[in-house]
């Protein structure tokens, strides 16, 4: 057996093999049996016909077809490992040149491969501030939402007021008939007296329900950045019909000892502040250390190479519409829905919005798992058995999660996927640490084990 390699510049490898023509013959001999076997020869039994019976019954050229087909299955494996390839997917018959000799091309696909480059040279400033005051007395504020008791009243909506609306959203450039990009029906909204990034669907539309009354209704336009994190709806301006079902107007616990007795097993108010400040404190830094992170790795990915074939990306491209398309079930939307709402072509969609971000992902999945491995991370068993402990308290409130654990059927796999994330997660906040000592310069003058 001859082997030519060929790289190719898209890291995959064109692999020219030359076999002799007894293989081929051999091949052709089996292939014979196996057509012998599975069809109906008149005068023969399965698989007894002789070889020139089956030749002028199914034909030299279908004989010669499946003798390749076996003899491609037998090859392959050895001529990867003689040529010492590991692919990262299955190769392919790329075409076959002749067949006196037997000759075949293969494309194959290799492993990603990721130089880190100077890596250890990447800095940036940690500046992380732990919240204040205002933002205690902001989540002390919410609990008593929380514990607040509510009373439908006649008056408009004001600041401090739970209220129910009907929702829904056109883009101000839809035809008449098109699926609105935003329909929700008995929309209950609490009406805070600050506007929050977070406030849905946009930031400030919660104050702007202010003053209607119940059967009132009101119109809405709002015109939403290109970068808005909901893809159906960035860089659109919608019009919005709103209309008030109920308003309830809310009546707040004192915020007293008794209050944090009710909430939880806190002796007086000052335990339920100093409780609640270390949580604010942890999801706050957890946040900001994971922007941190991925602006570090941004740096590094300049400074790094990293090779990769097509077939790589395109699982990844896969797998982004597969969770894109669940997400959108999750709303009661299918995908063409959706894209005919963005006025999108789906090539173009994937072309321009899901394999960018697909390949973002991927570089950073690749990139990770090469910095993991040259710093020699591992996980001990003390941070994996806290990682479990952490991971299992999230999943308690995931309804699904728990109906998967009361399942006999299931436990077991859920267990294990658990016990997989919780891996998973410990590694990964391993990883940051490192990653955060060496930005910050702390990590001058080590060396991995």
């Amino acid at each position: 057996m001859k082997i030519e390699t060929l790289p190719q510049e898209n890291h995959q490898v064109r692999l020219v093999v030359e076999l002799e023509t007894e293989q081929l013959q051999a091949g052709k001999r089996r292939a014979a049996r196996r057509i012998s076997n599975r069809a109906k020869i008149p005068g023969f039994r399965p698989g007894k016909a002789p070889y020139d019976i089956v030749l002028r019954f199914a034909g030299e050229q279908a004989v010669t077809e499946e003798a390749v087909e076996l003899l491609v299955d037998e090859v392959y494996p050895k001529v990867l490992e003689e040529a010492g390839i590991k692919p990262v997917a299955p190769g392919s018959l790329e075409q076959v040149e002749s067949l006196e000799p037997p000759k075949f091309i293969f494309l194959v696909p290799l492993e990603p491969v990721v130089d880190l480059g100077d890596y250890r040279s990447v800095r940036l400033s940690y500046a992380w501030q732990a919240p204040g005051e205002k933002e205690l007395e902001a989540a002390l504020q919410d609990m008593r939402q929380v514990y607040s008791t509510t009373e439908t009243v006649e008056r408009p909506a004001q600041a401090g007021d739970f209220v129910m609306v009907d929702i829904l959203g056109r883009d101000a450039k839809s035809a008449e008939g098109e699926p609105p990009l935003v329909e929700r029906p008995g929309a209950a909204i609490f009406i805070r007296p600050e506007e929050k990034d977070a406030d849905w669907p946009f930031k400030g539309f919660a104050q702007k329900l202010i003053g209607l009354k119940s059967g009132g209704s009101a119109e809405i336009s709002h015109k939403y950045g290109k970068d808005f994190d909901d893809d159906s709806l960035a860089g659109k301006t919608v019009k919005y019909h709103i209309t008030m079902k109920v308003v309830r107007g809310v009546t707040l616990p004192e915020l007293d000892d008794e209050f944090a007795k009710t909430v939880g097993a806190f002796a007086d108010l000052s335990a339920l502040r100093d409780t609640l400040r270390a949580s604010l404190e942890q999801r706050s830094r957890r946040d900001y250390d994971d922007e941190y992170c991925t602006n570090v790795m941004n740096k590094m990915r300049e400074k790094a190479s990293i090779k990769y074939p097509p077939v790589v990306l395109e699982n990844q491209v896969e797998h982004s519409i597969a969770d894109l398309k669940e997400r959108l079930s999750s709303q009661g939307m299918e995908l063409d829905t959706y894209l005919k709402a963005r006025h999108l072509e789906k090539d173009k969609f994937v072309e321009e919005e899901i394999k960018p971000a697909a390949t973002r992902r991927l570089e950073r999945a690749l990139l990770m798992e090469e910095f993991v491995r040259t710093e020699k991370i591992e996980v001990n068993d003390e941070q994996l058995n806290s990682s479990m402990q952490q991971t299992w308290l999230e999943l308690q409130s995931n309804r699904e999660f728990q109906k998967s654990i009361n399942s006999k059927s299931t436990s077991k796999q859920v267990m294990n996927a658990v016990a997989m994330e919780s891996a998973s997660r410990a590694l990964t906040s391993q990883a940051m640490a490192r990653l955060k000592e060496i930005a910050t310069g702390q990590a001058v003058g080590k060396k991995t084990d």
